[in-house]
């Protein structure tokens, strides 16, 4: 089912996260979409799916028809909306030591109903749609330092059934230090609860891809790739990272035997306002683990470059980071998402290619979405260069679709000319911080629209 225009194997170059339940990609074409990610330069899109029953099958095919390699990015230990989930689900759920209603829903590796339902609906979701690979990212448990923090699990009765069946004994408690069993007092047990965890999470990603009827099951042709966190805490964050969250990249590799493993940038690192853009220096620990058991393997890197407004990272730091990814030798790169980058906020839009639909319409593609009122503002202040002189258009119909501007004119030449583009601006509406101020097409800007060929 892999797309047969897809020119990229998914996994050497550059790629952008994409969530297109954002209103950035609300009321455009897909082929809209697609061409604005292929004129940044991504050959490779993570489609993160939020809600299997909500998959825009029109945008992957036409993603696939730029070349573009398309991967189904899902999330393991829980989901942000259950709204295709079956009646029960609130029993799968992850136990914690302190509620935590932030809008995720975690659940539970130890619930065989939400092992077989996930493995299904990935299974179902490949042979729907024309996918060409399969991740699931973040496949830890909560959370980084949180025994403190009491974001901790799963320690519910699910996972304490799960550990007394395994070991034959209580699992840790952490919450009472004159307890018998606190973890910190009894170390072997403790010892065993970290393999138990890092245990549940390869084998509930080993269930999704290798299992019977799951993933490479149900498409034989499908590129796999893995997921684990990387931080900067120190030379021995690996370690630290295994004890918090049950993830170890090189016993996942072993398990899963994926085509990639791509190192996902922890919170802790992403959410600094004045993280160095050579920050992934620090995770040599992790790649290098990963290199000395696997020195094949490829390895990705993943950043986010404006989550929250505090870290949006502009074109230089995304700059930075490329060139640094590339110099420690990393397949590829990823970014979460597209449209939360500091360059949609800084740039402007402008021109990148024009198309002649037939003798008297023309399309124009911007880097960016642009605002169908302001082009509606400025439809008189569009002009034509040609070997006979400057005139103003006189558009007669305009229409925009995303990051494309259709136009009709009884004055376009049918020879090549040169059309100046008057200021029309962005949509900082759909961004994702959009009190932001719009930027306008810079004064002068011109495009050259081919010949008509009717």
């Amino acid at each position: 089912m892999v797309g047969t225009n897809v020119n990229s194997d998914g996994i050497h170059g550059p790629s952008i996260q994409i969530d297109p339940l954002f209103p950035y990609y609300d009321n455009r074409s897909p082929e809209s979409i697609a061409e604005e990610l292929a004129a940044a330069g991504y050959s490779i899109v993570h489609y993160f799916v939020v809600n299997e029953k909500k998959v825009n099958e029109k945008l992957i095919k036409a993603l696939h028809e730029r070349g573009i390699f398309v991967w189904a990015l899902v999330l393991g230990n829980g989901t942000f909306s259950t709204e295709s989930y079956p009646d029960g689900w609130r029993e799968w759920q992850m136990g914690l030591l302190k509620p935590c209603n932030d809008g995720y829903t975690r659940l539970s590796y130890f619930s065989p109903q939400y092992v077989q339902w996930k493995k299904r609906a990935i299974a179902s979701l490949l042979t729907g749609f024309p996918f060409d690979g399969i991740e699931i990212a973040e496949p830890y448990f909560p959370e980084w330092d949180g025994i403190k923090r009491g974001v901790y699990g799963d320690v519910g009765p699910l996972a304490q059934t799960a550990f007394q069946k395994q070991y034959g004994c209580n699992m840790p408690n952490f919450v009472n230090p004159k307890s018998p069993d606190y973890y910190k007092k009894n170390n072997e047990v403790y010892q065993k609860w970290i393999r138990f965890r890092v245990h549940a999470v390869d084998d509930f990603i080993d269930q999704m891809i290798n299992g019977e009827g799951g993933a490479r099951e149900a498409r034989p042709d499908i590129t796999v790739a893995t997921w684990s966190l990387a931080v900067d805490d120190g030379p021995d964050s690996p370690e630290r990272l295994r004890e918090m969250q049950g993830l170890d990249a090189v016993s996942m590799i072993a398990k899963v035997q994926p085509d990639l493993h791509v190192l996902q940038t922890h919170w802790p690192d992403w959410t600094k306002s004045r993280l160095p853009a050579d920050y992934i220096r620090n995770y040599e620990p992790f790649r290098r683990e990963i290199r000395k058991h696997y020195p094949d393997m490829p390895i990705a890197v993943q950043a986010d470059i404006g989550s929250a407004r505090n870290m949006i990272r502009d074109r230089g730091w995304l700059n930075t980071f490329v060139v640094t990814v590339k110099e420690l030798g990393y397949e590829s790169w990823a970014a979460y998402e597209y449209h939360i980058g500091g360059y949609m906020y800084e740039s402007r839009p402008f021109p990148i290619r024009a198309t002649r639909m037939n003798d008297y319409e023309a399309m124009i593609s911007f880097n960016k979405r642009i605002d169908p009122e302001s082009c509606q503002l400025f439809k008189d202040h569009f002009g034509v260069y040609d070997e006979v002189g400057f005139r103003f258009a006189r558009i007669e119909s305009i229409y925009v679709d995303g990051n494309r501007l259709y136009m009709e004119s009884k004055r376009f030449p049918r020879s090549s000319f040169e059309l100046t583009i008057p200021r029309i601006r962005d949509t900082p509406e759909l961004w994702l911080f959009k009190d932001y101020k719009s930027h306008e097409v810079a004064a002068g800007t011109h495009i050259r629209v081919p010949a008509s060929i009717t």
